[in-house]
């Protein structure tokens, strides 16, 4: 693996160079915007804290942070998956399409917002600590799952507005926060934790946890109503 010390660099050049190897490790990384952005395949590492758009237009390879993500990481993601062992800001998987995002910390406002499907593709998102204000806003398709791990109340204010497609996973009973009345809440049934086993194998794997211990709880699934009038803003009948 070639490792690159980004320090003094722009992303242009950046870019550039990480098109040339299949495997590639950045230090010195400080706030650097549209790193790995486009990128189709390969394996990318990078230490310190990646600036926004970290991964935007991804189509494919893998992207692993050691360290916090900036806003608007996997903007429009087409494939592929990015892994942050640490937290990550606002606006996460914007307009998400495909690929998978796992999060060992927290994430900002509107993560996931307008997270999209189509056919074969299905982008999930995993947070393992706590999401912020507005998670899921818009969301047309996907899987978004909170894990809560350290514990707490898993989302901020305002979860699921405007959302019209997709599902939403809370790690818990949670009663008691207050969703839009155009999706239902209600408890996880077996199938649907089966549906995303594999993904949460795959952050377990990541992050060091044990599948049986994070699966040993009750989920909140959230899905929009049939009814849901967003729908008809955004899907042709």
């Amino acid at each position: 693996m070639e490792t690159i010390n980004i320090q003094g660099l722009g992303y242009h050049e950046i870019n550039e160079r990480l098109r040339k190897t299949a495997a590639c490790r950045l230090t010195g990384c400080c706030g650097e915007r549209f790193l790995g952005a486009g990128m189709d395949a390969g394996e990318l590492t990078i230490e310190g804290v990646p600036g926004n758009a970290l991964g935007a237009y991804l189509n494919g390879g893998n992207i692993t942070v050691y360290g916090n993500a900036q806003d608007a990481a996997g903007d429009t993601m087409n494939a592929g998956e990015i892994i942050v062992h640490g937290s990550i800001g606002d606006a996460a998987g914007y307009a998400m399409r495909g690929g998978h995002i796992l999060v060992k910390g927290d994430a900002g406002y509107r993560a996931g917002i307008h997270m999209k499907a189509y056919k074969d593709k299905v982008p999930v998102m995993i947070i393992g600590g706590r999401a912020g204000s507005f998670l899921g806003e818009y969301q047309a398709g996907g899987i978004i799952i909170v894990l809560a791990l350290n514990g707490g109340r898993p989302v901020g204010n305002f979860p699921c507005t405007g959302m019209h497609g997709g599902k939403l996973l809370l790690r818990g009973c949670w009663e008691d926060i207050s969703f839009p009345a155009q999706v239902t809440a209600q408890p996880a049934e077996r199938e649907e934790l089966e549906e995303v086993r594999g993904q949460l194998e795959a952050f377990c794997v990541a992050f060091g946890y044990d599948l049986s211990e994070v699966l040993n709880s009750p989920f909140t699934s959230v899905t929009p109503d049939n009814g849901n009038p967003y729908r008809q803003m955004y899907v042709m009948n």
